[in-house]
């Protein structure tokens, strides 16, 4: 007798893939929030996956997103810019192509410089490597400082305070879920990050997104990022 494995979506509407605390998830859940996309939400813990989950995505990992044809997309980027160009009235990528590698250089930055250093600060075993990850972060925020500095008095950035003025944009859906999380590193590592002129942007820009829907109608309280991370710190 054989059985018949089904996963759960919705018919001919759009089904996302996820993990609360997973920031790479969270890209694609807030992508679709700030396009105001519909979508049926099914979440479960990557610990303890469902048996199904391996017909969404044979990788395993979070978020795949089944659209109205059944297609499934993998990779949280990928994912975020196919809603983007699906939804080009929520103008979350612009046409302008010196715009959109403007952008997409800001979330590599951030990717590049930021986000491997607020998982490997809490990975080091030893109180140097932490220090060294702690301080390779804060230099990967002076970094997206410099970029928002650069961007917001172009005709595009219009003064700020988000990437592009005053709307939302794949700049701040494919980076926040990151930025929640350091509430981890300044628990378990001590990380500060200064309230001077080289990181005054960046101060200004996180403000400003932490008020938007697509940010807070998934955001991790602090002390859910910090339970969410000790699985990752070395001397928990």
């Amino acid at each position: 007798m054989s059985t018949t494995i089904a996963y759960p979506y919705e018919e001919n509407g759009y089904t996302l893939y996820s993990t609360a605390y997973c920031p790479f998830a969270q890209r694609a859940r807030r992508a679709l929030s700030a396009a105001k996309v519909p979508y049926k939400l099914v979440e479960f813990d990557l610990q303890n996956k469902p048996d199904w989950y391996h017909l969404v995505n044979p990788q395993l990992k979070v978020p795949a997103l089944r659209t109205p044809d059944g297609t499934i997309l993998i990779e949280s980027l990928v994912i975020s810019e196919f809603v983007a160009d699906q939804f080009p009235e929520s103008q979350l990528i612009p046409t302008d192509a010196i715009e959109r590698a403007q952008l997409r250089l800001f979330v590599e930055i951030f990717g590049s410089r930021v986000s491997p250093h607020l998982f490997g600060s809490l990975r080091a075993a030893t109180e140097e490597a932490q220090k060294e990850h702690v301080d390779k972060l804060l230099a990967g925020l002076r970094e997206v400082n410099d970029e928002l500095v650069k961007q917001w008095p172009r005709s595009s950035g219009n003064g700020g305070p988000f990437w592009f003025g005053n709307k939302i944009s794949l700049a701040e859906t494919s980076t926040a879920g990151f930025v929640n999380l350091l509430a981890g590193p300044k628990h378990y590592r001590g990380l500060a990050i200064p309230e001077t002129d080289e990181y005054a942007a960046y101060h200004k820009w996180v403000e400003a997104f932490s008020q938007h829907p697509a940010y807070t109608e998934s955001k991790l309280s602090d002390k859910a990022a910090i339970v969410a991370l000790k699985k990752f710190v070395a001397d928990a």
